[in-house]
C-alpha cells in the first residue's frame, strides 16, 4: 500500500521530554560527553538546546528520541550529526541522508552537520574504533553563527547542505589520521570519494542521491519486518510533500482502513518488558508528530481523514496494571500528550 500527503507545518506539544542539565559554552566537551540532549548557555541571556546523533544513520542509538527530549525547550533547537560515521573495516560505515535533514527541518530544528576527528582502537576487535569525538572547534564555530541567525531552520539547513561536500573531505581527513593513529583498517576510501563527489556537486544532487536511496530503504522496510515488531495490520509506504514540494519517504508499520478513516500505526514491542524502552516510545513519538500534522492523505485518489496510532506492545508476563510508579507516569503523561496532539495510544 502506498500513502500520499502533506504537511505545511507543525503543530504539537511534547510532554514527556527529561529535564535537561545546562552547561557553559566553554563545556562543550564535557556536556557532548555526558549528555545525549543538554541545554548551552553562553550568557544569561543566550541559551540553545542541544542533541547529538551517535551517527548519521536514523535507526542507531535513538537520535529521534534525543531530538525529541530538545522540543519542549522555548528557544533555538540544534542537533549534531557526523556526516560520516566510520567505526572501522569490522564495523559500520553511515552517511548522512536528505531525509535526515528534511525531517529536522519540519521540526524546526536546526541542523549542524559535522564530523568526528578523534578516536580510540577497540580492544576487541583489531579493524574496528571506538569513542569517537566530534570536532569541537567546528560545531563552537556554528553554534556562534546560529546565535546571530535570524531565518528559520529550514533556510539554514539547507545551508549546511551547500557545505557538505567540504565537511566530507574534512571527515576523511580525519579517518585517515585515526587509522594512522590506532593501526585500524578503515572501510574503502575510494567508495567514500564516490559519494563526497556526488555531495560536491551541490545540494541537488545531493537530495537526488539520497531521496533514492530513502526510497530503496522505504521498500525494504515495507517488505521487512523486524524479530521485535508485532504486527496485525498492512504494513503502507508513507510519501510525505512539504510546502516547498520536496518529497520524503516513510513507513507505517500497520495501516487500517474503516470507511473514510484510515489508521497509521507506529508500533513498538517489548518482548520481556511491560513497556518499550523510553527511547523506543520516544522514538514513536516522532513519527505521532508527523503523523499528527497530515493533510490530504490520499490512496490512488481516495482521500482518507488520518488518525495516527501509537501501538505499544509487550510479550512480557506480567499484565499492564502491575507496572512501576514510573511507568504508570510514563502512561499518564502518554495519555496527556495524545489527547492534545490527536493520536491515539494503543497499549497491548
Amino acid at each position: 500500500m502506498h500513502i500520499f500527503a502533506k504537511i505545511t507545518g507543525i503543530k504539537y506539544t511534547p510532554f514527556l521530554c527529561r529535564k535537561l542539565n545546562t552547561f557553559d559554552f566553554r563545556n562543550l566537551s564535557k556536556a557532548l560527553s555526558k549528555e545525549a540532549t543538554f541545554i548551552l548557555e553562553v550568557n544569561s541571556k543566550d541559551r540553545i538546546a542541544v542533541s547529538w546523533w551517535v551517527s548519521a544513520k536514523r535507526t542507531r542509538s535513538y537520535p529521534y528520541a534525543r531530538v525529541y527530549d530538545s522540543l519542549e525547550f522555548s528557544g533555538k533547537k540544534v542537533t549534531i550529526i557526523p556526516i560520516v560515521k566510520d567505526e572501522g573495516f569490522q564495523g559500520d560505515r553511515d552517511f548522512l541522508q536528505w531525509d535526515t535533514v528534511s525531517l529536522m527541518s519540519l521540526l524546526g530544528v536546526y541542523v549542524i552537520i559535522s564530523c568526528y576527528k578523534n578516536a580510540k582502537k577497540s580492544s576487541r576487535y583489531k579493524n574496528k574504533i571506538t569513542n569517537q569525538r566530534y570536532d569541537i572547534s567546528h560545531i563552537k564555530s556554528e553554534i556562534n553563527k546560529l546565535f546571530s541567525y535570524q531565518s528559520d531552520a529550514l533556510h539554514w539547513n539547507l545551508e549546511q547542505i551547500d557545505n557538505v561536500g567540504k565537511i566530507g573531505e574534512k571527515a576523511l581527513e580525519a579517518y585517515r589520521n585515526i587509522s594512522k593513529d590506532t593501526g585500524v583498517k578503515m572501510h574503502s576510501v575510494e567508495s567514500a570519494q564516490k559519494r563526497i563527489k556526488e555531495l560536491l556537486k551541490g545540494r541537488e544532487n545531493f537530495m537526488s542521491l539520497s531521496r533514492d536511496l530513502a526510497q530503496k530503504a522505504q521498500q525494504r522496510e515495507i517488505v521487512t519486518i523486524q524479530p521485535k515488531e508485532k504486527l496485525s495490520g498492512t504494513k503502507a509506504a508513507i510519501t510525505i510533500k512539504n510546502y516547498l514540494g520536496g518529497n520524503y519517504y516513510f513507513t507505517s508499520d500497520e495501516v487500517e482502513i474503516d470507511g473514510d478513516n484510515i489508521r497509521l500505526i507506529e508500533s513498538k514491542h517489548s518482548k520481556g518488558n511491560k513497556l518499550p524502552s523510553i527511547g523506543d516510545i520516544k522514538d514513536g513519538l516522532v513519527k505521532m508528530i508527523l503523523f499528527a500534522n497530515l493533510e490530504e492523505v490520499n490512496i490512488a485518489g481516495k482521500t482518507y481523514n488520518s488518525i495516527p496510532v501509537l501501538k505499544l506492545t509487550s510479550g512480557g508476563k506480567n499484565k499492564i496494571d502491575s507496572l512501576k510508579e514510573s511507568e504508570k507516569e510514563t502512561i499518564k503523561l502518554l495519555k496527556k500528550e495524545s489527547a492534545i496532539n490527536g493520536f491515539e495510544i494503543v497499549l497491548s
